[in-house]
């Protein structure tokens, strides 16, 4: 039985006639964690969006969770996805729980005389309680930090119990304390989900978290490099996606990036 979360095969997409992405190859497995990385505009949220089936690919196949995209409903798979966008746009002042139970009927604000069982209340306090959301009780969306907000929606994505969880550059916004609370969030929720397939969209290396596997270096809507992150993520990979000198260094599983001046 093919256990495949992901895969994207030879796909190109194009909008407006203009190559937004050409022959990507990608696979993810249950429990890998893969970062995509790149320059502005090298398509890293296009490829987001296929693994997401918000798009469909131009040429080639992509199937997630088991189904082609163009031969499924896609309205029912994306109820199989959690997403967590940083810039999801609430303007109601929930609780933290109640922007957890948004996740059960996949909208945005909650829905009119829908109410919850007993069952995904459950699941919504627990996962609340795995997010280190518990003593936000009395909080509102308005008066949550940028951090909690971030936390809250991962809750909110993973409420229905997702076997694939996307983050699109989940640290905006954050100072670097928030950060790396966020961070070490995701460590634990790897840890406690050990079957759950993340794809992590981010530019910098330092928003990492220490139990990514993989990664992707995304150059021109091409495949750059790809594959286990410490074969991926070296200078000499990393300074060819960017095109500038960059020095690439890990410790215990956390990356840094740091400028390399040219000698004149």
């Amino acid at each position: 039985m093919n256990t495949t979360v992901l895969q994207l095969d030879h796909v190109d997409f194009v909008r407006q006639g203009r190559d937004i992405l050409t022959g990507i190859d990608l696979a993810v497995e249950p429990g890998e964690h893969w970062a995509l990385i790149g320059p502005n505009g090298a398509g890293k949220s296009t490829i987001l969006s296929l693994c997401g089936a918000m798009n469909h690919p131009t040429r080639g196949v992509v199937r997630v969770l088991g189904h082609r995209l163009g031969r499924v409903d896609v309205r029912d798979l994306r109820r199989s996805i959690g997403h967590v966008d940083p810039r999801h746009p609430i303007s109601s002042p929930l609780t933290v729980r109640q922007v957890v139970l948004t996740g059960a009927t996949g909208s945005i604000e909650l829905v009119p005389r829908w109410r919850p069982d007993a069952e995904t209340l459950r699941r919504a306090d627990e996962l609340i309680d795995v997010l280190g959301l518990g003593d936000l009780e009395a909080a509102t969306w308005p008066t949550m930090s940028q951090g909690e907000r971030g936390r809250a929606l991962i809750a909110r994505a993973l409420l229905p119990g997702p076997p694939l969880l996307l983050l699109d550059e989940p640290s905006t916004g954050l100072d670097v304390a928030a950060r790396e609370q966020l961070l070490a969030t995701l460590d634990d929720l790897h840890a406690v989900q050990p079957r759950l397939a993340t794809i992590l969209v981010t530019h910098h290396l330092e928003e990492l978290p220490a139990t990514t596997t993989h990664a992707m270096l995304v150059r021109g809507g091409r495949v750059h490099a790809a594959g286990p992150a410490r074969e991926v993520l070296t200078t000499e990979h990393v300074t060819a996606c960017f095109s500038s000198p960059i020095a690439i260094s890990e410790h215990d599983g956390r990356w840094q990036a740091r400028a390399v001046r040219r000698r004149r």
